[in-house]
């Protein structure tokens, strides 16, 4: 079966070229990369580490869509290339960078703890806590096309999985990290949620924060607009 692969390389002529390779059939995408950079192309370059989907590290896009190229069967005439809205270094290689500084913006980690936590309240934020950083749901956010100050679905799911810990007392510090370039900014489509290789729901979560950002005084500033609007009959 054929694939094709965007190559980047910043001393090719053009930097980034489409090449067509032929694979054997029933393996996954990691196996097949694996196998032409054997067999075909020493110089492809791809990450992987765990090859178990756990990690996070081989996250790539297939005919528009991200998966984990250890998870992901390949199909006739796939169209493989590296994560959106990131620098590409080299093939499907991205430096991550940029969107895992976005984690501490949004202060993802514990304010003011206290000590002590039930089964039930533990369950409450274990879906939350398993985000690899794969960094599937912010390739797929289409708000980065004209914001890349956006905070993004995986620090915003993080920032929620602290505000729902019953042990954080600090949870308005959370809050106001994620009202600007945040939460507001979020268009709900879904994509995030779509593509998370951990089944987690950053859109829901992104619908808690903003119901907690009302509890605290917040308001979406993008509804304010509305008001200067009328309907004349």
């Amino acid at each position: 079966m054929k694939i094709k692969v965007r190559r980047y390389h910043p001393h090719f002529e053009p930097p980034s070229i489409d090449m067509e390779y032929e694979v054997p059939k029933d393996l996954t995408l990691l196996e097949s990369l694996e196998f032409i950079k054997k067999e075909k192309d020493r110089t492809l370059t791809f990450s992987s580490m765990c090859r178990s989907g756990v990690c996070g590290s081989c996250a790539v896009r297939v005919n528009g869509k991200e998966v984990l190229a250890c998870e992901y069967r390949v199909q006739e005439g796939d169209y493989i290339e590296p994560l959106n809205f990131v620098d590409c270094i080299r093939d499907l290689v991205v430096d991550l960078s940029r969107p895992l500084e976005k984690l501490k913006s949004a202060k993802t980690y514990p304010l003011a703890m206290h000590a002590g936590m039930s089964e039930e309240e533990e369950k409450l934020i274990e879906r939350q806590s398993d985000c690899i950083l794969c960094n599937s749901c912010y390739s797929s956010c289409p708000v980065y096309e004209t914001n890349f100050s956006f905070l993004g679905p995986f620090a915003l799911s993080r920032t929620y999985r602290y505000v729902a810990d019953s042990r954080e007392e600090d949870k308005k510090d959370h809050i106001d990290a994620v009202v600007t370039d945040g939460i507001w900014d979020c268009i709900l489509c879904g994509n995030c949620t779509e593509v998370c290789p951990q089944g987690i729901d950053p859109k829901n979560d992104i619908l808690m924060l903003q119901s907690w950002a009302a509890k605290f005084g917040h308001t979406n500033p993008h509804m304010a607009n509305f008001g200067s609007f009328g309907l004349e009959f």
